[in-house]
């Protein structure tokens, strides 16, 4: 086989692997016990490595995580790379709320989270292009107060010609894992865009933020709630507002107090799906049997 072909063949292995970090894989397993997004892989790559450098389906995916970690690091690498050297490590899990895929605007941010303050995360990793970076950090800086870029070492320069007033975090390529270095701090953005802002909400949020502001409901109907709400959100003072939507974020249902003790490959999972310890514990049993094929 010539050089060429083995490289297009390890560029499919890896972006096989790729798949099985999917919330909707892992939620096949939990709920009908179907490994077949794992079996394919291990059938299709790594059959004769049974036994010698994994046993069971944590270990084979602790294998996986490991080749993406060193060979393809895709989103999910770094999501998970942020959820663990940030979230975790830097932040307390019991003040932080972390959301994974927030709609804002015509963007999705990749990662927010909440606790004294707002931030975004913008994944870039080598496998991106910054075609539409532009635009979405636009539209980040309507509600949130702090924007991050979140890219490899490699490309650093290249998203430090980007806005200013977005911080850039490096994904540092160590030995046996990935590290975070802040390259370039954060200007604090302190607009907020109402209309964007109540659009990003549930309703029941916004008409709790609402409630909160003025200490009660008008009398509104399910046809215009939506009008009214937007009209007394826009009256709000800024700061106000962004604390009152910082705290209302902090209220949404979420496993923060689980993630730590999640397997650290599968902590993106864990978020993705919010699963709650006994689910979790459903899934950890799921992983630790031995692979059968």
């Amino acid at each position: 086989m010539s050089n060429n072909n083995t490289n297009i063949s390890q560029k499919e292995k890896l972006r096989s692997y790729s798949t099985i970090f999917s919330s909707t894989s892992f939620n096949r397993l939990l709920l009908y016990n179907d490994y077949s997004f794992i079996n394919h892989n291990i059938k299709t790559y790594d059959i004769s490595k049974i036994g010698s450098l994994f046993e069971n389906y944590y270990e084979y995916i602790r294998f996986v995580y490991g080749e993406l970690r060193k060979q393809y690091r895709n989103e999910y690498i770094y999501k998970n790379t942020l959820i663990n050297e940030i979230l975790i490590k830097k932040y307390s899990v019991k003040e932080t709320i972390a959301i994974n895929e927030f709609r804002v605007g015509n963007s999705i941010a990749d990662i927010v989270m909440f606790n004294g303050t707002s931030k975004a995360f913008e994944i870039k990793t080598e496998l991106d292009s910054n075609t539409r970076l532009k635009g979405q950090l636009n539209d980040y800086t309507k509600i949130f107060k702090e924007n991050y870029i979140v890219t490899h070492e490699s490309l650093v320069d290249k998203y430090l010609k980007e806005d200013a007033s977005a911080g850039i975090i490096q994904i540092v390529e160590c030995p046996r894992s990935l590290k975070i270095e802040e390259i370039r701090p954060v200007k604090i953005n302190n607009d907020i865009d109402p209309n964007i802002l109540i659009r990003s909400l549930r309703t029941e949020e916004y008409k709790s933020i609402v409630k909160n502001y003025y200490g009660s409901l008008p009398k509104m109907t399910s046809f215009n709630m939506f009008k009214i709400c937007s009209e007394l959100i826009q009256n709000i003072p800024q700061e106000s507002l962004n604390s009152l939507f910082i705290n209302q974020m902090k209220k949404r249902k979420s496993n923060m107090n689980e993630i730590s003790s999640f397997y650290k490959e599968l902590r993106q999972i864990g978020l993705a799906m919010n699963l709650d310890q006994k689910n979790y514990n459903k899934l950890q049993s799921k992983l630790t049997a031995q692979i059968n094929i």
